[in-house]
């Protein structure tokens, strides 16, 4: 792989993530300011939907009919368009709609994800296409879309006064509509990019398809194996939890006193590079068994910092909370990915990696997004100054959920004495 060209995929990953990044962690902030928090769960379950669906549109249409490079180009335009337009049409709207889920911002945010989601599976099949030894190539591109993310967390955040820039038209912060200006202005410049990516040519062109192998049914197969049905349900089991974290992290931050919310969340992602660059000798030192369930005691005790650090807004706990997010989504879903490729037969590999994000993106974080909503309208007291969410409460049940899945995980393997 020549130069030129890990520029030009360092790019794409750089700014794949950047949209992702400037947008899903601080639109809680904005979306409070404008008085359609009640929206939020179901805005975090759209990209679930979305991630359910795009299956469908790259098995069926994109891998077969259309060079990836422009079906990419095209789905960041119109995604890009989507995030453009709320800030134009939500603070025009009656504030009485009922917060449901045809109200329009949580369409817009649809039809983004929409675009969005399919794009991810299509930047790495185009990377994967040109590069000559993936195994080793792949992580140097794919880290550039970690810093994409970081990065649109700062832009976004209000942050920059620290680092000596003082731009007065986001001073706002995560509270302002700018971040999706900013989201939706690179999602349409990636969109112009990718037209001048290599060519790459859908990677099913002339093959038949079916519904089966889209859904990833083929791989179903593997659930003979005890423990692969063991990984798969505890899989769509620790997402539901998982949700509480991406859907009111942000929020529990500012609650407690950080200036910048949006910022502090970004030191996750700075972790997760810091543990990603660790995995080969943890993989050594502890096996995939064991780093799977180092990554669901991860959740617990970030859960458990958070509910106590609540009362007293105890921020080193909160900060400890959040970089526990490296450990959390490496040691499960990058050691998860890696158990599906060894467990699978090459033929339906494919197939079960897509079969493990439908079940813990779509379907786990889905359902844990909703679930996510009724724990919080549940942990919300009545106050004379208006309703206030009990963090302490809210957070004791996602903690005390990871533990039971990290328990009966733990308990299936030794009984059977399987091992991943």
């Amino acid at each position: 792989m020549n130069l030129k060209l890990r520029l030009q995929l360092s790019a794409m990953m750089f700014l794949q993530f950047f949209v992702w990044g400037a947008w899903y962690v601080s639109m809680t902030g904005w979306m409070n300011e404008v008085g359609i928090g009640g929206l939020t769960y179901w805005a975090y379950t759209v990209g679930p939907i979305a991630a359910i669906i795009s299956p469908f549109f790259l098995g069926i249409v994109a891998d077969r009919f259309f060079p990836v490079q422009r079906v990419l180009g095209i789905l960041h335009i119109l995604g890009g368009i989507a995030l453009l337009a709320i800030p134009q049409v939500i603070p025009n709207l009656d504030p009485n709609l009922p917060k449901t889920f045809s109200h329009p911002y949580i369409l817009l945010l649809l039809a983004h994800m929409l675009c969005y989601m399919p794009t991810l599976g299509l930047s790495n099949s185009l990377s994967f296409h040109h590069m000559s030894a993936p195994e080793k190539q792949f992580p140097i591109v794919r880290v550039f879309g970690t810093i994409g993310w970081i990065v649109g967390n700062i832009l976004v955040s209000g942050s920059l006064k620290p680092f000596g820039l003082d731009l007065t038209w986001i001073e706002a912060g995560d509270k302002s509509p700018i971040q999706f200006y900013i989201a939706g202005g690179a999602g349409a410049l990636l969109g112009l990019f990718a037209f001048t990516l290599p060519h790459t040519p859908p990677p099913s062109r002339g093959k038949q398809v079916t519904i089966r192998q889209v859904l990833g049914l083929d791989s179903l197969v593997l659930l003979k194996q005890p423990s692969y049905l063991i990984f798969i349900i505890c899989s769509f089991l620790i997402c539901i939890p998982l949700a509480a974290y991406y859907s009111s992290a942000r929020n529990f931050v500012a609650y407690t006193g950080f200036t910048y919310p949006t910022l502090t969340m970004s030191f996750g992602q700075a972790a997760e590079i810091i543990f990603m660059i660790l995995m080969p000798l943890c993989f050594r030192r502890l096996g995939v068994k064991w780093m799977l369930a180092v990554g669901m005691l991860a959740w617990v005790v970030r859960y458990g910092l958070f509910s106590a650090a609540a009362d007293n807004k105890v921020q080193m706990m909160v900060v400890l909370g959040v970089l526990l997010h490296g450990i959390c989504y490496d040691f499960f879903f990058v050691a998860g990915s890696l158990y599906v490729d060894r467990a699978s037969p090459r033929e339906i590999r494919s197939q079960a990696q897509g079969f493990l994000v439908l079940i813990t993106q779509g379907l786990g974080l889905g359902l844990g997004a909703q679930i996510m909503g009724e724990v919080a309208k549940a942990s919300t007291d009545k106050t004379p100054t208006g309703d206030v969410l009990n963090w302490q409460q809210f957070w004791a049940i996602p903690a005390g959920f990871a533990l039971v899945v990290l328990v009966a995980f733990i308990a299936l393997f030794r009984e059977r004495k399987a091992a991943p």
